[in-house]
């Protein structure tokens, strides 16, 4: 069935989405998506990874995301409506199951992505309050906790997100990381900065230069991901054919800049060994201690930083449960996560199962796992990602067989290529240091209760005499609907 198409004719006519956003605000969402916990929680990590060298794993990062983004750029365009990788996947191949594995593993990047933001605003919060608490702690776990439950509880009310909403958030968080420019160069102009270090690689684990690279990369990419979910505001955007290509490649390059920007003032006011310490606190409050000392900006930056990875893990669980709420409504999952509440009108059920999710993550990987939980959950989110990105370039490769009859952009031939290859390579074994192996183990271990799950669903199915050919059907829907791609 490869090449086949969802057929869509028992979906009843809906009317057109207002398509309200034009450049200015679609280079802000997209900014604003891209923005968020990788850089504020893992800017250390990866400094510890490669030293002083840690701008060259976040331009590698931004180089490899550029060209999986140009091959979701002929997608979107190509088919421009609101989609994502489980439609592109589906139009590609058309194999129920592999359509389901891609919807499932984004969903599972959301809840790593969210349990990683969790732990993030546990230390901002340590911080800001001064509250002395040890990195891996009782004290750490419970905020974390506490804070996902929080999330829960809002999830559970209902929350109604807009452009504008996007806007303010956006502001906030490049506030944050343009305060740390500016204090780096506040600091060279005053002789405490030491840009020399910027050229100093030293690997964490005496291993080639090439290996230590490519792991920091695997985890830097993180910071990269969010540029994929602008795709499911293709049918709000005017003339997206036209704006897309240059605005996606635009607020790409823009967060690229800031993110290398942000990597060479940390390792220039900080040293490595500090930055990458979880005891001394988060990196980037470090930087702005170190770097402004007569100034009370390391009271201020903390706060910020809560703001920024509070509304990722929001918007990740928000993500999670709903897209989980759509594959149990067409049949792919368990019913009962497909329940929604009499008076919330929201799919609790979902809710509190990848919110039960989210909590075995933090709890597992804050007291059973000698790596630090950001470092082990950031990773692991990429490595979901990358795998999605992998199959997106393939069925674009596929697709490719598949004309329309409107124009539409399209990447150079051999990068659909060259991105698949890279993000499978970032994806491999080979790409990580010992310490993140675990990730294989926390990945494999999610996608496993999704896959119990659709067998369970496909046995009740068959006895019962029913069919997940709705899913089939309705996978554009599905996409539209649900999203398919979280913030970093």
């Amino acid at each position: 069935m490869a090449g086949t198409q969802p057929a869509t004719g028992s979906v009843p006519a809906q009317p057109e989405l207002h398509r309200v956003m034009g450049p200015k605000l679609l280079l802000l969402f997209i900014i604003g998506d891209i923005l968020g916990t990788g850089v504020y929680a893992l800017t250390g990590t990866v400094a510890g990874e490669v030293g002083g060298a840690a701008w060259a794993p976040f331009l590698i990062a931004f180089l490899v995301a550029t060209i999986t983004a140009l091959s979701y750029l002929e997608l979107v365009t190509k088919y421009p409506q609101a989609a994502g990788a489980a439609l592109y996947t589906h139009r590609a191949f058309g194999i129920h199951f592999l359509t389901f594995l891609v919807a499932f593993t984004v969903m599972c990047s959301g809840i790593t992505s969210a349990s990683t933001a969790s732990n993030a605003f546990a230390g901002f919060v340590n911080d800001g309050f001064h509250l002395g608490f040890q990195a891996g702690g009782t004290g750490i776990l419970t905020i974390a906790l506490g804070f996902m439950a929080l999330v829960a509880i809002i999830n559970f009310r209902g929350v109604g997100e807009s452009v504008k909403a996007n806007v303010v958030l956006t502001c906030v968080e490049l506030s944050g990381l343009l305060m740390i420019i500016m204090i780096g160069f506040y600091a060279m102009s005053q002789g405490r900065a030491d840009f020399s270090e910027v050229m100093v690689f030293k690997s964490s684990e005496d291993k080639g230069a090439f290996l230590a690279l490519t792991a920091a990369t695997a985890l830097a990419f993180f910071a990269m991901v969010g540029f994929e979910d602008s795709v499911n505001m293709a049918e709000e955007v005017k003339d997206p054919v036209r704006i897309f290509p240059k605005i996606m490649l635009t607020g790409l390059g823009i967060t690229g800049v800031i993110y290398v920007l942000v990597s060479i003032c940390a390792v220039a006011l900080v040293p490595v060994g500090d930055l990458s310490d979880p005891s001394k606190g988060s990196a980037l409050t470090q930087v702005v201690r170190a770097g402004a000392p007569n100034f009370p900006f390391d009271k201020i930056f903390p706060f910020i930083g809560m703001f920024a990875v509070a509304n990722s893990a929001l918007i990740n669980m928000l993500m999670a449960s709903r897209l989980l709420y759509g594959l149990a409504r067409q049949r792919v999952l368990p019913h009962g996560l497909g329940l929604v509440h009499p008076t919330r009108r929201t799919p609790y059920v979902s809710i509190a199962f990848t919110t039960a999710l989210a909590f075995g993550l933090i709890y597992f990987v804050v007291t059973r796992s000698e790596t630090p939980a950001i470092s082990l959950l950031g990773g692991t989110t990429a490595l979901l990602l990358l795998c999605v990105f992998t199959v997106v370039n393939i069925a674009l490769l596929v697709l490719r067989r598949q004309p329309v009859s409107h124009e539409h952009f399209r990447t150079p031939g051999i990068l659909p290529w060259i991105g698949a290859l890279t993000c499978a390579f970032l994806a491999g074994p080979w790409a990580r240091s010992a310490a993140q192996m675990e990730q294989y183990r926390i990945a494999g271990w999610l996608l496993a209760v999704g896959v119990v799950l659709w067998v369970v669903t496909w046995i009740w199915n068959r006895a019962s005499h029913r069919h997940a050919a709705g899913y089939l059907e309705n996978v554009e829907d599905l996409a539209a609907h649900h999203g398919d791609s979280p913030r970093n």
